[in-house]
């Protein structure tokens, strides 16, 4: 059966002048919720921009095929189709051997001027540039490219792309895992919080359930106060995690312009670390209310 109006403006009200009433506390069970939200949002917004970097440095990896120097125009494109067959395969580039040196003058910049001597006779191979759907993909289809006729050679950066990988995995497995106990952590310091203050109305509890108050009614304010403690305590939370996001975002990302690092831009990134730090203090609260509660309704 659906809440009456009154009732729920009744419970919004007895929760809003219980969370007055109980100052001391109210402010205790906040700065529980700030203090580990503000811990929780630091690593969620490191641990964010680690992952777009290393997804930005997955992205990047790229199969180069040089093509034997002896195949004709019909050997290149019965290569061509032959990786494309490939399931994993994605995307198939292709780089004229023209294009590659100019790539390699470009590179060198002054230096590359002295290339300029092969363009009469050039020494480099034409290439095939291949992205892969899932960036663990690359060595598998390299292997499978190495087989193939008039695949030459097959560069990956094999050895560091292992390397890369690895390390990229257990910097995700790791801060996942220490996001996780730090909510764990605020969980159970923020449920003792809000335990002491309603161990302080048990009498009260005691009463409305002997009165014949259902446990869902007695719930409802607990509820929503979790819900107010755990939105206001996310508050400040996001003021100092966006404040000095903004702040090193200005300092920082101009000197990695031109780079393969770049942090997540401000916006809308700020709008999802809001919206998480909102939902996860809502949640926090909640739950410690309802925790903290539930072992009075047993009368």
């Amino acid at each position: 059966m659906a809440m009456k109006s009154s009732t729920l403006i009744r419970h919004f009200r007895e929760s809003a002048k219980n969370l007055s009433r109980n100052g001391w506390m109210t402010f205790a069970s906040i700065s529980a919720v700030t203090v580990t939200l503000l811990l929780v949002g630091v690593f969620i917004v490191i641990m964010l921009n680690l992952n777009s970097m290393a997804t930005s440095i997955e992205e990047d990896v790229r199969i180069r095929v040089h093509i034997d120097l002896a195949a004709t125009p019909e050997d290149q494109k019965k290569l061509e189709a032959e990786i494309d067959k490939i399931p994993e395969v994605s995307t198939i580039e292709y780089s004229s051997k023209e294009d590659e040196l100019a790539n390699m003058i470009k590179s060198f910049g002054e230096e590359g001027k002295i290339f300029e001597l092969f363009e009469q006779n050039n020494p480099l191979h034409n290439v095939f540039i291949i992205k892969t759907n899932e960036p663990t993909d690359i060595m598998k289809v390299a292997k499978e490219i190495e087989t193939y006729a008039y695949a030459a050679k097959v560069k990956y950066g094999q050895g560091e792309i292992e390397k890369i990988f690895a390390t990229v995995k257990v910097s995700r497995n790791v801060g996942l895992g220490l996001i996780i106990g730090l909510l764990f952590t605020a969980m159970f310091l923020i449920s003792n919080t809000i335990k002491i203050t309603i161990v302080a109305r048990r009498r009260e509890i005691e009463i409305m359930k002997l009165v014949g108050a259902t446990n869902a009614f007695i719930r409802w304010p607990f509820f929503l106060e979790g819900l107010f403690l755990g939105i206001l305590g996310a508050v400040v939370p996001i003021g100092v995690i966006l404040g000095t996001y903004n702040y090193v975002y200005g300092l920082i990302q101009p000197r990695l312009d031109g780079t393969f690092l770049t942090l997540l831009p401000f916006q809308p990134f700020a709008f999802q670390v809001t919206g998480l730090l909102i939902a996860l203090g809502a949640f926090i609260g909640v739950w410690g209310s309802l925790m903290s509660v539930r072992k009075f309704l047993r009368v």
